[in-house]
């Protein structure tokens, strides 16, 4: 929440330098108060598992916020009951003609596939293009990132020939960035994806920042520079077990291109259970998310078109760093902390 300061006070400079919201007495008052809309396009699987993950970190926000869930026409569920779906779950043309603060796009266990070869994806653009024009600020996840990222900034996909799995640690940007305000230096992150993006192509588009980036991992975050649009690349709405749930899995399934998590059970031992590591890092994210779309979406949500047009979605918020480390002597973060736990 903004904090509210007597106007003319001299630290607002510095607060403003350091991109704290602050808000004088006068734009105080002016402030009209609502609940924020989101809606949440969820393509993965398991929907209860993954509603469940998301409701999680959005309830530790302490805004009202309304929910609703978007489905894809043209791909059949199968993890989860069609009842379930036709309870709590809409397809676009129930939502073509409604705008709201926020949008959810999760991931999906296809990154291994070319774009075009993903059954939903012509109906993925026609929801993004939907999504920008009615919607003032979204969240993209995983695969949902990557499709957004190619999609509307032409970044290509790179396919590996190994799944990157595991717990791996994302180095801090820029201190004051307002999506990682508040955030370590190093942050670890969950990722598992066959998949990551082309860093020349983001390097190269000035819409583009990124916030946290990892050696072995790649950029875990990236935004663009008004936070219209967020790229989480990383899992940081995983639940503890997550990640050995889906080893069991893909072990189940004979795949011979997944490693044995990285930076997950400590000492590498199975037997004992895993460290949640990034549960803090990951209710940061999203409470920070959150607040600044409550600071700056419009109180009336048809604006935002007009927003949008006039690039008038909020502030640039451009970091000062390339990826590698905000820190000025040059010190490499640690490769091992004795507990088994991290490797860079």
């Amino acid at each position: 929440m903004p904090i509210k300061i007597p106007s003319g006070l001299p630290a607002r400079a510095i607060l403003d330098s350091e991109r704290i919201f602050a808000l004088e007495k006068s734009e105080a008052e002016r402030q009209r108060v609502r609940p924020l809309k989101l809606v949440i396009l969820n393509l993965m699987p398991k929907k209860i598992e993954t509603e469940t993950q998301l409701l999680r970190l959005i309830s530790k926000s302490p805004l009202q916020v309304e929910i609703d869930f978007m489905k894809t026409s043209t791909h059949e569920a199968t993890h989860v009951s069609a009842d379930h779906l036709l309870k709590f779950y809409e397809t676009l043309d129930a939502f073509v003609d409604n705008y709201y603060d926020g949008f959810v796009v999760t991931g999906a266990p296809v990154e291994h596939l070319p774009f075009e070869e993903v059954d939903y994806w012509n109906e993925f653009r026609e929801i993004l293009d939907w999504a920008s024009t009615h919607v003032f600020s979204t969240m993209y996840l995983c695969w949902g990132a990557m499709g957004a990222l190619n999609y509307r900034y032409g970044v290509r996909k790179v396919d590996y020939p190994e799944k990157i799995f595991g717990v791996f640690p994302q180095y801090l940007q820029d201190e004051y960035c307002f999506l990682t305000n508040g955030f370590d230096e190093i942050a670890l992150q969950p990722h598992s994806r066959l998949a990551g993006v082309n860093e020349d192509d983001i390097a190269a588009n000035h819409d583009l920042q990124v916030l946290t980036w990892g050696p072995q991992s790649g950029p875990g975050l990236i935004a663009t520079r008004d936070f219209s649009e967020v790229f989480a690349l990383g899992h940081w709405e995983y639940g503890k077990y997550t990640l050995a749930e889906e080893y069991e899995r893909d072990m189940a399934k004979g795949l011979t291109n997944v490693p044995f998590p990285k930076n997950y059970f400590p000492h590498d031992d199975p037997n004992l259970e895993p460290l949640f590591s990034w549960r803090a890092h990951g209710n940061l994210l999203w409470r920070n998310w959150l607040n600044w779309v409550y600071q700056t979406t419009p109180y009336d949500l048809t604006e935002v078109p007009q927003l949008r047009r006039e690039k008038r979605l909020g502030t640039d918020r451009s970091i000062r760093h390339e990826p590698g480390s905000p820190r000025k002597d040059g010190f490499v973060p640690f490769m091992h902390d004795g507990y088994g736990v991290i490797v860079g």
